[in-house]
């Protein structure tokens, strides 16, 4: 997955340069990592809702004035949605349009509806752009030795999904950073 990545980063911003946010819209490739990201590991798991009227869901009645709650880690983990759901694969996204934008009630990291996130864009542009610098500049080595081939994602318990266990990773340079322009 990572050399799919740098080859794409590699491609479109070539050798000479830092990756800048117009780059982003074309490199497909690291928007689905990140999206694949959100998916699995959302900034908040559960998102509240009041109800402001009468409505039915599922075949649920729900009063006007209910306090709902939306389970975002279990709908991105749905199967009935996702083929494989618990599996990294950005590959997913190639020819399935889902938005992260709150479109598509199956990957909601930002909420959805009325009630998005004002920061959505700025959100997703800075991290895309982020990673896609940090992709570009670094190969990066799991462990503090820089030795393991696999990388724990356990998550612990809290509002925000931390991490059970801690990531040590070493960054190793790719590039020599003082001929590049920006």
């Amino acid at each position: 997955m990572m050399k799919k990545a740098v080859a794409e980063i590699d491609q479109v911003v070539g050798k000479n340069r830092l990756l800048q946010e117009s780059d982003i819209r074309n490199l497909p490739y690291l928007q689905a990592m990140v999206k694949e990201s959100l998916r699995l590991h959302p900034m908040v798991p559960v998102i509240q809702r009041l109800s402001s009227q009468y409505c039915t869901v599922g075949g649920y009645h729900i009063p006007a004035n209910t306090t709902t709650f939306i389970n975002v880690w279990s709908l991105n983990r749905d199967p009935t949605h996702w083929e494989t759901p618990l599996k990294f694969m950005p590959e997913r996204y190639k020819e399935n349009q889902v938005d992260v934008r709150g479109q598509h009630f199956r990957l909601l990291p930002f909420g959805g509806g009325r009630r998005l996130c004002p920061g959505t864009s700025l959100g997703l542009l800075t991290v895309q752009t982020t990673l896609g610098a940090m992709i570009r500049c670094f190969e990066w080595k799991a462990g503090k030795n820089g030795n393991i081939a696999t990388v724990d994602m356990e998550e612990g318990i809290g509002f925000t999904l931390p991490r059970a266990n801690p990531l040590v990773c070493i960054p190793v340079a790719r590039l020599d950073p003082i001929p590049l322009s920006v």
